[in-house]
C-alpha cells in the first residue's frame, strides 16, 4: 500500500493506533459487545444470541487451529442456510484461512475438482448431501479432514465424516484468541463460478472487499438492528451476496431457511416479523404463483432484492400485490455479488405500473462501495456515448472486485484487462446515468440465479454415442427465467433418440439444474467456416438473451 508522503504528512507515522486493515470479522465482535442478548439467528427451535453466535464462532475456530488449520489452508463447507455456515463465515478467517462454500447443487464430479483445486485441509458437510460429498471424497486426490453437521431437520442423510459438528466445536475454546490479518487484501474466500467456460474457475475474495460489500449491501437495503433478513438467498452464492457479514455488521437476526418452499416462507415471514430477504426472480416468481392457501398477508413491508435476469413488470407487480418491494440489483460471483442498483427516485412514484417497471428493470448506478461503473467498448477501451442506445461492455473497477482466479493468470489477466473488470455483459449507458444491459455472454445461461456453462453441457452431450453435433442456449422458462435448449444432429445410421432419452442421459451426467429441458433435432446452422450460428437458435427458440 502507496503512503502520501506531501507535506502535511511529514512526520506522522501510519500505525496500530490510526490504521487497521478492513475485516469483516471485526463485525462480530463488535455486535457480540453492543446486542450481547440479542437474537443473532433463528433456525426452527434454535435460537442463539450474539454472543452465542460469537462464541460459537471461536469455539470453531480453536478446534479447526487444534486441527492444524492455519493461514492460507482452505476450509470447504457443502451446507444450506443453516447456523453452522453462518459460524463459519466468521470461524474459519479469524484463522487466516479460506472459507470455501461449495454450491449445493453440484455433482460429486465437479465437487471432487473443488476440493483438489482449492486444496482443501477440512471438510465440513451436511449430512443432506453425503451422497454426493462421499462420492466426491472418493474421487478427490486429497484427504481432508472431515465433519459432518447433524442437523436436526435434515430430511435425511448418513454421517461420513470423522466427527460431528458438535462434538467437534465442543472442545473449543469460547474465549479463542483471534486477529484481523495485517493486510486487509489477505484472501477471506473461495468461490468457484462456471463462467464461461466449462471449467470451474475459483475466484478470490479479500477481507477488504467483503467488509465493503457488506457495508453496501447494509446500506443500500436499509437493513439495520432492527431488520430480520430471511434466508432465501443460497449463502455459499457470493458468500450469501455477503449478506452473512452484512446482516451480522448491523446487529440484524439471521432466520435460516434449509429449502426454498413458499409454504415455509409465508410463514416464517409472519412468525418473525421478517423485514427483509433476497432472490433470483425465481423465487419471487414462486411466491406469487404458490397456492392461496399458502400465501399470507402481512402487517408489515418486506423488502426483497432481486439479481439474475430482469424481473418482468408482471413479477414486480405480483410481489407488490402481496406487499413486498422489489428492488433491482446486479453483480456476479467476480465483484462479491451486488455491485450495481437501481435506485428508486421519488419522480418514479407516480408513474404507470408498466413505466415504471421498465425504469426499475434497468441495472442502474454502482454501490456507494463500488468506486466505479462504465459502458465500454472492448475494443477501444472507451466509453460509449450515453444514448440509451449505443452498445458496449458493462465494466467494474473497486474494492469489491476480486483478487483474480486462483491458479489461473491467463483468465485473471483477461478478466481484468485494461484495469476494469470486463463482465461479458452488453448494455447501454441512459442519459440519466442508469446502466441497462441489453444481452449477455452468449455462452452463459442463468437458470435460478446458477450460472450454466453451455459448453459444459454440450461436452457431456458430445460424449453420447449417437450425437455427431450438439448446441445449447438458453432457453424461456416460466419458473426458471431461463433453462438449457440443445440443438442435437444425430450420427448417420444412429438409432432413434427421443428427447426423453437426451434429458435421462443428461441427468445421468450432469448436476440435474444444468440439464436442458427441451432438447430439438435437426441438422445446426453454421457459417462458411463451419461455426454453429447459436444466434439463429437463440431466435428460434426465443432466447432471453
Amino acid at each position: 500500500m502507496s503512503v502520501s508522503t506531501t507535506p502535511f504528512d511529514s512526520g506522522l507515522e501510519m500505525g496500530e493506533a490510526n490504521y487497521k486493515g478492513l475485516s469483516p470479522l471485526s463485525f462480530l465482535k463488535r455486535s457480540a459487545h453492543v446486542y450481547p442478548n440479542k437474537t443473532a439467528i433463528i433456525h426452527g427451535d434454535r435460537h442463539y444470541n450474539y454472543a452465542e453466535f460469537y462464541a460459537r464462532s471461536r469455539r470453531l475456530a480453536s478446534a479447526l487451529a487444534a486441527q492444524g488449520v492455519r493461514a492460507g489452508d482452505t476450509v470447504s463447507v457443502m451446507a444450506p442456510n443453516i447456523p453452522e455456515m453462518l459460524e463459519c463465515h466468521f470461524a474459519v478467517p479469524m484463522l487466516g484461512a479460506v472459507l470455501n462454500a461449495i454450491n449445493i447443487r453440484l455433482d460429486a464430479p465437479t465437487v471432487a475438482f473443488i476440493l483438489d483445486h482449492g486444496e482443501a485441509k477440512v471438510v465440513i458437510t451436511d449430512k443432506q448431501f453425503s451422497s454426493v460429498m462421499s462420492g466426491a471424497l472418493k474421487q478427490a486426490a486429497r484427504t481432508p479432514y472431515v465433519i459432518d453437521i447433524d442437523d436436526a431437520l435434515a430430511p435425511s442423510g448418513e454421517l461420513i465424516g470423522n466427527t460431528d459438528y458438535e462434538s467437534f466445536i465442543a472442545d473449543g475454546d469460547p474465549a479463542f484468541a483471534w486477529e484481523s490479518p495485517k493486510d486487509e487484501w489477505t484472501t477471506i474466500a473461495l468461490n468457484y463460478t462456471s463462467g464461461t467456460t466449462g471449467s470451474p474457475k475459483g475466484v478470490l475474495y479479500h477481507h477488504r472487499g467483503a467488509y465493503l460489500n457488506a457495508i453496501g449491501n447494509a446500506m443500500t437495503m436499509n437493513v439495520d438492528a432492527r431488520s430480520r433478513y430471511l434466508w432465501t438467498l443460497p449463502m455459499f452464492h457470493c458468500n450469501g451476496w455477503t449478506f452473512t457479514w452484512g446482516v451480522t455488521a448491523v446487529g440484524g437476526t439471521h432466520v435460516c431457511l434449509r429449502d426454498v418452499d413458499p409454504a415455509k416462507i409465508f410463514p416464517l415471514i409472519e412468525e418473525h416479523k421478517v423485514t427483509h430477504m433476497c432472490g433470483a426472480p425465481v423465487v419471487l416468481t414462486a411466491l406469487i404463483h404458490a397456492p392461496e392457501d399458502v400465501k399470507r398477508r402481512f402487517d408489515h413491508g418486506v423488502s426483497i432484492a432481486t439479481g439474475g435476469a430482469a424481473p418482468p413488470s408482471a413479477v414486480i407487480a405480483g410481489m407488490e400485490a402481496l406487499g413486498f418491494q422489489v428492488t433491482h440489483l446486479y453483480g456476479m460471483t467476480e465483484c462479491f455479488g451486488p455491485s450495481t442498483v437501481c435506485v428508486w427516485r421519488p419522480e418514479w412514484e407516480d408513474l404507470p405500473l408498466e413505466e415504471r417497471s421498465i425504469l426499475m428493470a434497468r441495472q442502474g448506478v454502482n454501490y456507494m462501495t463500488l468506486e466505479d461503473q462504465a459502458i465500454i467498448d472492448p475494443e477501444t477501451m472507451q466509453p460509449v456515448p450515453a444514448d440509451g442506445e449505443t452498445m458496449g461492455e458493462l465494466m467494474l473497477k473497486g474494492n469489491t472486485v476480486m483478487k483474480g482466479y486462483l491458479k489461473n493468470p491467463e483468465a485473471t489477466a483477461a478478466a481484468l484487462r485494461g484495469d476494469w473488470l470486463h463482465t461479458g455483459d452488453l448494455g447501454v449507458m441512459h442519459p440519466d446515468g442508469y446502466i441497462e444491459i441489453k444481452d449477455r455472454s452468449k455462452d452463459i445461461i442463468i437458470s435460478g440465479g446458477e450460472n450454466i456453462s453451455s459448453l459444459e453441457v454440450e461436452e457431456a452431450l458430445y460424449r453420447h454415442p449417437d450425437i455427431m453435433e450438439a448446441a445449447v442456449v438458453a432457453a424461456p422458462h416460466e419458473k426458471w427465467g431461463e433453462t438449457p435448449c440443445a440443438f442435437i444432429s444425430l450420427k448417420p445410421g444412429a438409432a432413434s433418440v427421443a428427447e426423453n432419452d437426451i434429458i435421462t442421459y443428461c441427468r445421468e451426467n450432469l448436476a440435474h439444474f444444468k440439464c436442458p429441458t427441451k432438447v430439438i433435432f435437426g441438422p445446426l446452422p453454421k457459417t462458411s467456416t463451419g461455426k454453429i450460428q447459436k444466434f439463429v437458435l437463440r431466435e428460434q427458440v426465443g432466447s432471453t438473451t
